[in-house]
């Protein structure tokens, strides 16, 4: 909290994201009910959610190029000002009853996604190197503040207006509008900025080759994708076994606290202990989640498997993001950052997709026991890389 309350730029990226938190979860709340609303069939009420991975997965690398020419706030405006006209565009849809414009606006709601998930870079570029892990986690952290008011405001402006949810994309508008304000603010360059482009680029191949690159993306794409695939799947396991639409809210609830309020001390742990023992803690505790996932299928069983799926998530997340950093050049930064998220968003889309498949044919059981094997694998590729350069864990 000292260093979020002393660092003027660190207290904006927090603030930002939990903007960008706030419209995100509102989406997700709203989104399928609207899309089944004005979608010609039901079977494509989630378009509109495919559409918004899919803008993500397309501006990611333009975001990384651009913020390495000019800088961390440009390519910041230009993704929060997409979260405007995305938020017109989807309440336009409702006005309209036009399910293609709601598409439409998915898109570069998407885009302003895609540039929220650099903020915690951002965050690395604004401190000193001891206090790295903690700045990512401060800015993650933005998250809780979203947790507890998303939903409220979300019931709040839905039903403003004479057209049903159009409030609530005129929320996310609102939101996205005061995120400009709050980047804005933010400096006009960086060091991303002040960094020469390489005279040739460096190919992902290349910075995969590296163990401490290939650690930091594997633990971030495996925590991010099995996080989305197990959070998408309890609600329709809880469904499954006769449990109503309160307790699966106030499991999700739970979720998205224990995603977000541990960063505030994933930070120190990182800082202290290093980001390798922190991403295998995160591991252990995905694995814990799976094994009370297993034990049964009462309320308690899903509120705690949730709880600690989303502090498992947090902590590979930090020491993920950390240890990126430790594995590239100044210069190879865009290419770098640009990789992780490609891989987070990517693995993200198809576990998404996966998840209602997988409950449907292979049961809950199936998708705790799938978890365990990939987990495994991040735990050993973080231990023999923290062998391989004769360092303690």
């Amino acid at each position: 909290m000292h260093l979020l309350l002393s660092n003027p730029q660190v207290l904006r990226l927090f603030i930002a994201q939990a903007l960008f938190w706030s419209c995100s979860m509102t989406g997700i709340i709203f989104t399928s009910i609207v899309g089944l609303r004005l979608a010609p069939t039901a079977g494509l009420a989630t378009l509109p959610l495919a559409l918004l991975m899919l803008g993500g997965l397309l501006a990611l690398q333009p975001l990384a190029r651009l913020m390495q020419q000019r800088g961390r706030r440009v390519g910041f405006l230009l993704g929060a000002l997409a979260g405007v006209l995305g938020g017109l565009l989807s309440a336009l849809s409702l006005w309209l009853d036009s399910f293609a414009l709601l598409c439409l606006g998915a898109l570069p709601i998407g885009a302003y996604q895609a540039s929220a998930m650099y903020y915690r870079f951002a965050a690395l570029e604004a401190v000193s190197e001891a206090f790295r892990g903690r700045a990512t986690a401060c800015v993650i952290g933005g998250g809780v503040v979203a947790a507890m008011v998303a939903p409220t405001l979300g019931n709040l402006a839905r039903e403003l207006g004479s057209v049903p949810f159009a409030g609530v994309y005129l929320l996310i508008a609102v939101l996205a509008a005061l995120g400009v304000l709050v980047l804005a603010g933010l400096p006009s360059s960086g060091a991303m900025a002040n960094t020469q482009p390489a005279a040739a680029a460096v190919s992902w191949q290349a910075l995969l080759a590296r163990p401490v690159v290939r650690a930091a993306v594997l633990t971030t794409a495996a925590g991010h994708g099995l996080m989305i695939l197990v959070m998408n799947a309890t609600p329709l396991a809880m469904h499954g076994e006769g449990l109503d639409l309160q307790a699966s809210s106030h499991v999700i609830q739970w979720h998205m606290l224990g995603m977000f309020l541990p960063a505030f001390i994933a930070g120190p742990l990182v800082d202290r202990w290093g980001s390798r023992l922190v991403a295998c803690l995160g591991s252990a505790l995905l694995i814990a989640s799976a094994i009370v996932a297993l034990l049964g299928v009462d309320h308690w069983h899903f509120l705690l498997s949730s709880c600690l799926l989303g502090v498992g998530w947090n902590l590979m997340l930090v020491a993920g993001t950390t240890q990126l950093g430790q594995g590239h050049a100044l210069d190879e930064r865009a290419r770098a950052q640009g990789l992780m998220e490609l891989s987070n968003g990517s693995v993200a889309a198809v576990m998404s997709f996966a998840s209602g498949a997988l409950i449907a044919n292979a049961g809950w059981v199936a998708v705790n026991i799938g978890l365990l094997p990939i987990v495994t694998l991040v735990m050993l590729v973080q231990v023999a890389q923290a062998y391989g350069r004769r360092q303690p864990v």
